[in-house]
Order: C-alpha cells, then structure tokens, then sequence
C-alpha cells in the first residue's frame, strides 16, 4: 500500500472527482430519488438487481472503494490512508450516496483481517466487498446482556461439523441477514476462555428469528433461535475457545463505526434537522432553549473531529483502541439531548404519534426521539462503557 503525497495525492484526486461523476447513476442525483431502501445493505435478495442503489454499490466494488483501505487481493480497494480520506472528502462534496451499509464491512471484515485463516478471508472478503452477502450479530443472550462472556448458546464438536444450540436477543435485522457472526460456548468448564466465535449461515435448517417490536414503532432487533444447527468445522475463526479476544476486537470497530454514524446532520437512531432552523421555525426562541441548542451543537462538532481524530490514530496504530468506549458513550449521551431538544423545540407539534395534524417530519422527529433511547444500550451499554473507560482508559482500581 503505496503512501502518497503532493501531486501525487492531486493527480489521485482528480482521478476520483472523474471516475465519481462518470459513475454514479443519474437516478441519484436528484436528492428526493427513491430507492428500495433495503438495497443499500446488498444480501441475496438483490441479485440480479437494477435498483440504482445497487448499481452504484456494484460500480464501487469494482473499484473496491465499498472497502478502500482493504488489501486489493480479496477485492478491496488497496488505498493508503491518504487516499482513502481524499475517496472521502470527494464522496461528501459530491454529495454522493453512500454504496454499501454493512456490517461485513463495519466490524466483521476487519476482525477477519485479523484474525481469519486464508481460506476464511478469501471466501467472505469479496462478498462483504460485494455487498452480497448481509450479516448480522450473534452476541447477546436472555441471560447474557452486559455480562456478555455468560452467553450459553452451546457448540458442541461432532467430528465433522458442529452442532449448535441456543438463542440470541437484539440480533439487528436478523430476519433480513444471510449470515451470522456468533458467539458460542465450546467450554462450559470455564467462562470468557470457554468462547469461541463461529459463521453461520442464516438459511441453515434449525435458525428461526422473530422480529421485537419497539416502542418507536419499529422492529429492527429480533430474537435469533438455534435448534441443532449444523456448523461446518470450517466456519471457526480463531483457535477453539479463543472467541472472547475477538468478540472485544469486534465491539471497539462496532463503537466506532457506531459512533461514527452520529453527527448533528446524521440520523443515527434519532432525528434529523438543523436544531436552530427547527426552533426558529417553531417560535421557540427563548434564551434557555437556544443556550442548550448551542451546547449541543458545540459537542457535535467536537464530537466530530474527535472521531476523526481517533479513525486516524487507528489506521496509523492497527485498530481501534478502548478509547472508542468513550466516543461511543459522549456520541449515544448527545444524541439522545438532541432529540429531546427537537421536540421540545415543535412544542406541542412534537407530541404527535398518528393521525391529522402533524406532517410526516414531526411524526418522525417523535419516533426518532424514543428510538435514541437504545442508544445507550446497543453496541454495549453506556453503564458497561464507564467502566471499560474506568478500567482500560483511566486504569482506576476495581471499587471495594
């Protein structure tokens, strides 16, 4: 991976600029362009495609600009740093949308990177590259939240396979997924060394998933069952009870990404808007309310370059650090502020649920305002957070 710089970088630029603009399907390029809003997390349901989303997400693989930093000999786009922050930078001012939502490329691609055999890499790299195989999170359990290493969903060794059994809770979007990075007990004679972490594939004999409904409306998590699922041997990655070393890798690239996605533009789990234009729309100018507006936007924007700050020093120190623990908590904290600020800010236009009245906006700024309230507990709770900031930041002793 070449480290580019000067008219290098320039002529790289331009290279992009020219190849994003002769690329994207003019179907996007009107802002209110409707897509199946599912496309852009690719899977089995979109081969054969011509959706405009999917074309576009086929185009940047080609590139393998849907993964730029990963090595080009399993698909990815190869990229130093450098360039990948300019594919960034030029991807934003064009106002492009963006190819692929994945959480093959978010958190399981690079743990593979790091952990996976050469058989496993080449395999599952180009699919997640590809966007044609959609994944989800076997971790948590009934009885295995915060306290994650209790998990209970048992792997048993039958020679040729392994046959699994158990149940997950809060599998996002299990119901749509292909596969399955999970977690699972090989040893029950011991706790976090009893781990091991396994791929299943969702349409194996024995998965069955059901949707949880949410109190915002919506069913985005869901309880993930496991009867006698036949596992090939093949399918480990790692060692044999070495799971739990990258299950703590996976969640700092899920906390990153996660925190990533929070921005006072963005729509991560909450609502979206510019919170000034909103009160000002709404008569809601007294000087309290523009005080902890303010406030809030000043944190975003540290938020912002403190995020990028870390991406930084993760690509230069080979991965995200427990620091990520404390982006994710600030993130989930002043996501949750905002969104009580925008319906605060609507008066009693943000008290609408249903029915006449209200404009889809407001109904929506309503919805967004209690989906943030998972945001203290997805990706590992805000409680969980504070003490690995406690432990592995700050390296306080355990309280007595």
């Amino acid at each position: 991976m070449a480290d580019f710089g000067g008219a290098e970088l320039d002529a790289f630029r331009a290279e992009v600029r020219s190849w994003l603009e002769a690329n994207y399907p003019p179907e996007l390029r009107d802002p209110q362009a409707k897509t199946d809003p599912e496309a852009i997390w690719g899977g089995r349901p979109f081969e054969g495609s011509d959706d405009p989303q999917i074309v576009w997400m086929r185009r940047m693989a080609e590139k393998g600009w849907t993964a730029p930093t990963w090595p080009a000999e399993y698909g990815g786009g190869g990229l130093s740093p450098q360039q990948a922050r300019v594919l960034e930078q030029e991807l934003a001012a064009g106002r492009y949308r963006q190819p692929l939502a994945s959480f093959g490329v978010w958190m399981l691609g690079p743990v593979l990177l790091e952990y996976a055999n050469e058989d496993q890499k080449r395999e599952h790299l180009p699919k997640i590259i590809k966007g044609e195989i959609r994944w989800c999170q076997g971790y948590s359990e009934p009885g295995a939240g915060s306290d994650l290493a209790g998990l209970q969903t048992k792997c048993e060794d039958k020679g040729d396979h392994w046959l699994i059994n158990g149940s997950k809770i809060w599998t996002s979007y299990a119901n749509k997924a292909d596969w399955c990075f999970c977690l699972v007990r090989t040893d029950t004679s011991k706790k976090h060394e009893g781990i091991s972490f396994v791929l299943i594939d969702m349409a194996s004999p024995g998965v069955e998933t059901r949707p949880i409904p949410l109190i915002s409306g919506e069913s985005p998590f869901c309880e993930t069952f496991f009867t006698d699922v036949k596992v090939p041997k093949e399918n480990l990655v790692g060692r044999v009870n070495g799971g739990w070393e990258i299950a703590k890798r996976l969640l700092q690239y899920e906390r990153q990404n996660i925190s990533a996605g929070f921005g006072e533009g963005g729509s991560a789990g909450g609502a979206s808007g510019d919170l000034a234009q909103i009160a000002k729309r709404y008569g809601a100018v007294d000087a309290d309310l523009r005080a902890r507006i303010t406030a809030n936007k000043m944190n975003f924007q540290a938020l912002r370059q403190t995020i990028a700050r870390s991406a930084a020093e993760s690509k230069a120190g080979g991965g995200p650090s427990a620091a990520t623990s404390i982006i994710k908590y600030a993130a989930a904290e002043f996501a949750k502020e905002r969104s009580e600020l925008m319906v605060e800010a609507m008066g009693h236009q943000g008290l609408g649920w249903e029915g006449e009245g209200y404009e889809p906006a407001e109904l929506l700024a309503v919805r967004g305002w209690l989906r943030t309230k998972a945001n203290s507990i997805e990706g590992g709770t805000s409680e969980i957070n504070l003490n690995v900031i406690s432990k592995r930041v700050l390296g306080l002793p355990d309280p007595k």
